[in-house]
């Protein structure tokens, strides 16, 4: 295993920052209004985000956002990048080390995992689901005793090591990480000087988010953070009799002093401000902290009135990234760095689709784009949660990154900081399928066709087509074939080699106008458990394409 030494960055002075943002000057604020609306797209990936819906995003009006933008206490560090759409189209090249990785973990770890009841968004569902709050008051107490926030002193990550989720990560064969460091209940898992709702000061009392980007970068990976916060405005909608109670008693949504970690009591046009500055001022200290090499968003950024506010953050990101020489990027879903509307439009941002089938592409899309995926039945940790095998998530590792994606997969680890065997089992086997089978994956880009079978309106062999160089890789999903394999999608190419990865002895081939059939070894080798991986070599192959904004072209 190669290690690189992490050297961290220069302690980060909120106040400091501050104090240097004052005698900054604060460049033009950026207009909400798009530029002129890209033609339609004939890509039939190009979903249109940004529906009519909130999506998560605070329910407000473009006044109110622009006049929080105009007056942030943090002005914007010096650099190429300035808060426009042009500007940041101008600058923004996606980071070279993200278009051949192919292969990244997530990880939903914060407060709902004590519970483990529901899902991740336990907050939101218990005070307005009356199922859940009555198992939370069989349980815990009733809110009025016991709310969301008591559950931070019961968060103590007490069994969590940092080097031994790296050593796991790194096994796994992942090339970058990525853990949640704020879900939508505001709670901080890192060393803040933002809000006092944080991990070093509270629970843990240890700066998760540190201790892991210092050992997930000493194994050579890439360390990103996503940050959900934007969606904790408008996240809690309490049930009229729940919200009554409380207020008539002052308590936990109510309680003063946990004001600004609910944001339910006070949703004001004020409040709202203070929220969005402290939302930039967060995520600014990730960035100065911690130096990101991704910086990934969930849906409540996606709504177009908060584009001037996104587009000061990403200029404050790629500046002082551009100071650091750092190859970063943001990545975001649906078009909320696409201010056409269309998603492969992307202005400064690698588009993410969430889960593998249900809102993915479901063909080649150029460019670069990445899907993120669950590992289980729930994004974080639940009890009596549903793993998906190494199986599954192989199918969906390369059927993904056939169609040219990067798949990136979601662990559930517990409140304890241990992640559950199972999750555990599942990742050393695709580690060990990528350390036979990697070259297939790494560093590839998509053929003339993505592959056949594996639908019901496919019954064929189900075979993925990657490109690395001058070879054709042929993957063969599923059960190891009792007959020759046929491979029709080369019936008319001139094969020269096939081989079999992790054996040292070319294989029997025979081309026809049927298909290219390849006579394969009777039994399996161990290393192919899963999924086999043909090398083919003769072909006429494309070019790796030249990645730049990491939009189809």
């Amino acid at each position: 295993m190669s290690r690189s030494v992490f050297r961290s960055p220069a302690p980060f002075n909120l106040s400091a920052l501050l104090l240097l943002s004052s005698l900054l000057p604060l460049p033009a604020l950026a207009q909400p209004n798009p530029p002129p609306p890209a033609p339609p797209s004939p890509n039939p990936m190009a979903i249109v985000g940004n529906d009519a819906g909130y999506d998560m995003a605070p329910e407000t009006t473009p006044a109110v956002i622009a006049a929080a933008v105009a007056s942030l206490p943090i002005k914007l560090p010096p650099g190429p990048v300035a808060p426009t759409w042009d500007s940041l189209r101008a600058h923004y090249t996606v980071p070279p080390w993200f278009v051949g990785a192919k292969f990244g973990l997530m990880l939903h770890w914060g407060l709902y995992a004590v519970p483990a009841r529901h899902n991740e968004w336990y907050e939101k569902h218990l005070y307005a689901n009356a199922g859940i709050r009555a198992w939370h008051t069989e349980k815990f107490g009733p809110l009025e005793k016991f709310g969301y926030k008591d559950f931070i002193p019961l968060f103590r990550a007490e069994e969590f090591d940092p080097d031994v989720w790296a050593d796991l990560f790194a096994e796994a064969g992942a090339r970058y990480v990525i853990p949640s460091a704020q879900h939508h209940d505001n709670f901080a898992l890192w060393d803040s000087a933002v809000t006092p709702f944080n991990a070093k000061r509270l629970g843990p009392q240890r700066d998760l988010i540190g201790d892991l980007a210092k050992s997930i970068r000493a194994r050579g990976l890439k360390f990103g953070v996503s940050n959900h916060g934007i969606e904790n405005f408008t996240f809690i909608n309490p049930s009229p009799d729940v919200a009554a109670a409380l207020k008539a008693a002052q308590a936990d949504l109510f309680d003063p002093q946990w004001a600004t970690f609910y944001n339910v009591a006070d949703r004001s046009d004020a409040a709202l401000t203070r929220f969005l500055h402290d939302w930039f001022a967060r995520n600014v200290e990730l960035i100065e902290k911690y130096r990101p090499d991704l910086l990934w968003f969930d849906n409540g950024v996606d709504i177009r009135y908060l584009d001037a506010l996104k587009l000061h953050l990403a200029a404050y990101y790629y500046n002082r990234a551009a100071e650091w020489k750092q190859a970063v990027s943001i990545s975001t879903k649906k078009a909320a760095f696409a201010p056409s509307g269309l998603n492969d439009h992307q202005i400064g941002s690698i588009v993410d689709f969430e889960k593998v089938g249900s809102r993915s592409p479901v063909g080649i899309r150029p460019g670069v784009w990445q899907v993120d995926d669950a590992i289980g039945s729930t994004w974080g940790y639940t009890d009596g949660m549903k793993i998906s095998g190494a199986a599954t998530i192989l199918t969906r590792l390369i059927d993904t990154v056939s169609k040219n994606g990067t798949y990136l997969l979601n662990l559930s680890p517990r409140a304890d900081g241990t992640i559950p065997e199972e999750q555990q089992t599942v990742l050393r086997q695709i580690g060990a399928w990528l350390r036979v089978n990697g070259e297939a994956i790494y560093d590839t880009h998509a053929w003339r066709t993505f592959g056949s079978g594996g639908t019901r309106g496919d019954p064929g062999p189900h075979v993925r087509y990657t490109v690395r160089g001058e070879h054709l890789y042929a993957i063969l999903i599923g059960p190891w074939p009792t007959a020759p394999l046929t491979l029709t999608a080369l019936a008319t190419e001139k094969i020269t080699r096939v081989e079999l990865l992790g054996t040292t002895s070319p294989l029997t081939f025979a081309p026809s106008p049927a298909g290219l059939t390849v006579t394969l070894p009777a039994t399996a080798p161990a290393s192919h458990a899963h999924a086999l991986v043909l090398r083919l070599s003769g072909l006429t192959l494309p070019p790796a394409p030249t990645i730049t904004d990491g939009n189809p072209h």
